[in-house]
């Protein structure tokens, strides 16, 4: 019986289910109205029942239809699940990854999340850690692949993005006198060197309030009102914002990259750098598009 319902049509169903109508649906899928019209007179004549209840100012679900966004949902999810099942790769192997610690907040996760349930035979160890450190490691050998961070004009790894550095606090945070209270990680990080430049070149002193190895422990140093943080902008934790101090000296760019330890990758490792590239094109895409990105 489940081959009666097409996918297509089922898709389109849920679709003015949740939309609350044919024109609404089409603009969301991408489809004209007569399509998404044509899609439900079909589903309908393959269930043999009534789905939608209208008239010229409403449209509701009948009881017939209400069943059949339970099936739907169970069909289509049952459907996706054989496809990743029978397209999966038999990729084996293991992949030591290093990943800076903000970077960890944002996208990656999901990368490797979605990397993982396609690839179910690739082992991965995560090492996540200052970008500088992670380069010493994966030059020992300890590493395979690494997202990290570098300084405008260094050449190592391959670009994935760029980022505004800026200074971050809590809601609201402004009105930071000398010396300045900086909340950060511990050397040799790369914001940390940013800020200290910065505020060097601009004659202005600081003193370190809060020192944290993880984004967790800034994160809490800066909501408790502790300092300022230098920060991606596109990758702020929840809960901090740029800083409106016009006293506060610029800090230009950071650009993240990925770096590989062979040059001729293993076919596991190449394919976990092509899904880390699709991330950083996502999250590219995403940022362009926020008001954080169109501001940069």
């Amino acid at each position: 019986m489940i081959n009666m319902f097409d996918p297509d049509q089922l898709r389109t169903f849920l679709a003015v289910e949740r939309a609350g109508g044919f024109t609404a649906a089409g603009r969301i899928l991408g489809l004209r109205q007569s399509t998404v019209s044509g899609h439900i007179a079909r589903l309908e004549q393959a269930s043999g029942r009534e789905l939608f209840r209208r008239d010229t100012r409403n449209l509701a679900l009948t009881a017939d239809g209400a069943a059949m966004v339970g099936f739907a949902r169970a069909i289509l999810d049952a459907q996706a699940r054989a496809e990743r099942y029978f397209s999966e790769s038999r990729l084996t192997g293991l992949i030591r990854l290093g990943a800076s610690d903000d970077v960890m907040g944002r996208e990656l996760p999901d990368v490797l999340f979605e990397f993982q349930r396609s690839h179910p035979g690739v082992d991965l160890e995560l090492h996540v850690g200052l970008s500088e450190n992670l380069k010493t490691r994966m030059a020992a050998g300890e590493l395979d692949l690494m997202v990290a961070k570098r300084l405008p004009g260094e050449q190592h790894g391959e670009l994935l993005w760029r980022d505004r550095l800026v200074w971050a606090g809590r809601s609201g945070a402004t009105g930071f006198e000398d010396p300045v209270p900086l909340v950060t990680y511990p050397p040799p990080s790369i914001t940390r060197h940013v800020a200290l430049r910065a505020l060097e070149r601009e004659g202005r002193t600081w003193r370190i309030a809060c020192v944290s190895d993880s984004q967790l422990g800034l994160r809490a140093a800066v909501l408790a009102g502790l300092g300022v943080i230098v920060h991606a902008e596109s990758l702020l934790p929840p809960g901090l914002f740029a800083v409106e101090d016009a006293r506060l000296p610029g800090l230009g760019e950071l650009e993240f990259v990925l770096l590989r330890r062979h040059e001729a990758m293993s076919e596991h490792e190449r394919a976990l750098y092509e899904a880390i590239t699709a991330g950083a094109r996502r999250l590219r895409a995403a940022t362009a598009s926020s008001p954080v990105g169109a501001g940069r």
